[in-house]
């Protein structure tokens, strides 16, 4: 079955339905390579995908856990190469809300945060530099 559907919509603009829930995401290419920059660009949509499913995976296993991390905030950073044009570095920096983690909730969390589908799904040479702010 179709998981999303995607249409071409000029201007280096891709229009996208999630077929499951009909949430739409519109691409657009950036400013550095022809496009206006007015959304996501396919490589931000990368990198919001590596971060977003580890932050999924660590909810998971807060949640097995009976542990909070409710409010954890996210700062994702692309970082892009040339010849060939590619993202090479994902930086992601997580913002834990200010609780009594222990030290065990604390590494339990960390120990799920590559383990997760994309971050294995992805070429070994992008490098994914993880950070944890308790």
């Amino acid at each position: 079955m179709t998981t999303v559907k995607t249409k071409y919509i000029g201007g280096l603009r891709t229009e996208n339905i999630h077929v499951q829930s009909g949430t739409k995401i519109i691409t657009d290419a950036p400013c550095d390579n022809r496009g206006k920059g007015e959304s996501f660009s396919p490589t931000d949509m990368l990198a919001t995908a590596l971060g977003n499913c580890i932050m999924t995976i660590m909810g998971i296993k807060a949640m097995d856990n009976n542990i909070d991390i409710e409010g954890t905030e996210l700062d994702i950073t692309k970082i892009m190469a040339e010849n060939p044009r590619r993202v090479s570095e994902v930086i992601m920096e997580f913002n834990f809300p200010n609780k009594a983690y222990s030290m065990e909730e604390k590494a339990l969390i960390e120990s799920v945060a590559g383990t997760s589908p994309v971050p294995l799904s992805v070429h070994p040479d992008l490098k994914q530099t993880i950070r944890f702010n308790w």
